[in-house]
């Protein structure tokens, strides 16, 4: 062993997992001149952010399936359009409710007014006023992305001083100040109402309370802040809008790691590591499954919190009251993903080309009622699988034929409710009833759905947690609630991208602002990280 240590390389930096938010981090620290390596447990880079060939010819967003939060500084600042980085922008969202009726998402003008009128006139002409209320709170949201967050009950001078700062850059809140409170506090539903008096409106605006990933549900207190997440980014810059990437989610990966490898970042996949090494209480390297040891100025962890704390830093280096917090992190998720080989696409019954003015539905969404998405989340709470789940449905090759082979097409799949820890049985044997049950649920709107199919994959929570390493299978690490969120993310005492480990940081999900395709952490961790290195 010890020939091995002594032949290590040396890092300023080494990012322990090649999640889009590691690669996000390492390219910006590459750019600045650090020496920074990549160690990627999987054979490909990207975490949740992948294009794997599943089946031979297609490309499978296996987990993350649509760009909606990549932030347009990101995206300029690592030039990731040079880098093979495309949107294709993808007819409107269609939701479904079923008896015919469906609301067709698509941007704001007369003829999405009279959509709604069909429901409630007062909902068609609440709707621009509820927009732009959210694009203003958004505002003040999407300006906190960029933040590092303070510790209120730090007393040292430094923490003080950052604390003032921050409250100074947001003193002009105002009444805002109010109206966040109530997305943190109220359910989707009851800040819905609000605005709107139809349940097919609350429903299709308060979806993603109930099929985002989130193990809460529509009706759930703090849910509406789900809500602010569709308008934290701006769709109007250069970088471009919302939509499908060319080639799948792992095109975005893809592009973030060439434009790090320009400047020198290495990434090194089929490298998982088995410890993190410190050393006079500073993380001074890694140690790989293999035995490998790799020294670096700093250590900087793109796994989940849970990960890092109960598998890959020894106890004894960390205070037992840290350790409890993360304990403490929720994270059962409810969420799953099925992909589809199709040999056609199948067809919408309650779709129709020429009333719609486009050619088929790439993005649909089953939800038919707030009720509905209610008694989903109800079997999940119990343990039970819910017997019709609220479903996100989308066909990236009907606009993409590059993710499928000619002739062929890909369905992506996101669902909720089933949930992490089953009452009865195990994933191994419920997932042909999952199957089954989402089978059963498209084929209700599309009810030639099982004579398209060629091949499927079924990802239950507990297989998103195996292949990503995301506990509980969440895919933000943990819940995004008012006690999970900005200095309580990922616990007290943690916001800042550092760790009660001198030397070791946090750069995914589990920091602030959480999961999401978004960049974000990575950003900032690595503005942390200069500031405290040297190289």
């Amino acid at each position: 062993m010890a020939n091995v240590k002594n032949m290590a390389n040396h890092y300023d930096a080494v990012i322990v997992g090649a999640g889009h938010n590691g690669l996000v981090c390492g390219a910006y620290l590459a750019r600045k001149g650090f020496k920074v390596c990549l160690l990627e447990r999987r054979e490909l880079a990207g975490g949740a952010a992948v294009s794997e060939a599943v089946w031979p010819g297609y490309r499978v967003s296996t987990a993350s399936y649509t760009m909606a939060l990549l932030q347009p500084r990101i995206i300029q600042e690592l030039e990731l359009a040079k880098h093979g980085y495309e949107i294709i922008v993808p007819p409107p969202m269609l939701h479904l409710y079923g008896d015919g009726r469906s609301l067709t998402f698509r941007a704001e003008g007369e003829q999405l007014r009279a959509d709604i009128a069909r429901f409630s006139e007062a909902d068609a002409h609440a709707y621009g006023r509820y927009r732009a209320h959210m694009a203003r709170l958004g505002k003040v949201v999407s300006d906190m992305l960029w933040e590092i967050p303070p510790d209120p009950a730090d007393g040292g001078l430094g923490a003080r001083s950052r604390l003032l700062g921050f409250a100074w850059r947001f003193r002009d809140m105002g009444e805002q100040f109010y109206d966040l409170y109530d997305v943190l506090t109220l359910s989707a539903r009851d800040f819905l109402a609000r605005w709107f008096q139809s349940d097919e409106m609350i429903t299709a605006m308060g979806f993603y309370a109930s099929c985002g990933g989130a193990a809460t549900s529509i009706c759930s207190p703090g849910s509406a802040y789900v809500l602010l997440r569709g308008f934290i980014r701006d769709h109007t810059t250069s970088a471009g809008p919302a939509g499908f990437v060319r080639g799948g989610m792992g095109s975005i990966s893809e592009a973030i790691e060439a434009s790090g490898k320009e400047h020198g970042m290495e990434v090194r996949c089929n490298a998982p590591v088995a410890s993190i090494i410190i050393r006079g209480e500073r993380a001074t390297g890694v140690r790989l499954s293999s035995g490998e040891e790799i020294e670096a100025g700093c250590v900087i962890s793109n796994v989940a919190t849970k990960v890092l704390f109960q598998r890959l830093v020894s106890a004894e280096n960390v205070p037992p009251e840290f350790l409890s917090r993360v304990a403490q992190i929720r994270d059962r998720s409810t969420a799953f993903k099925v992909n589809l080989a199709l040999r056609q696409l199948p067809t919408f019954k309650d779709f129709d080309a020429g009333a719609a003015g486009f050619a088929y539905p790439a993005q649909v969404r089953i939800g038919p009622s707030v009720e509905y998405l209610e008694r989903a989340w109800d079997a999940a709470k119990y343990g039970e699988i819910s017997s019709r789940p609220p479903l996100v449905v989308l066909s990236p090759s009907a606009v993409d034929p590059g993710v499928a082979p000619e002739g062929k097409h890909l369905m992506s799949i996101f669902g909720q409710h089933a949930p992490y820890a089953l009452r009865e049985g195990t994933w191994d044997t419920q997932r042909e009833r999952l199957y089954e049950i989402v089978l059963d649920t498209l084929a209700t709107y599309a009810p030639n759905i099982r004579d398209c199919i060629d091949d499927a994959q079924v990802l239950s929570p507990a297989d998103l947690e195996r292949i990503f390493a995301l506990p509980g299978g969440h895919v933000h690490h943990g819940e995004l609630s008012a006690d999970q969120i900005f200095f309580r993310r990922p616990v007290q005492g943690a916001a800042d991208y550092r760790t009660p480990v001198r030397g070791l940081y946090q750069c995914g999900a589990s920091v602030h602002p959480g999961g999401g395709v978004t960049g974000v952490p990575g950003h900032n961790a690595a503005q942390v990280v200069m500031r405290g290195e040297r190289h």
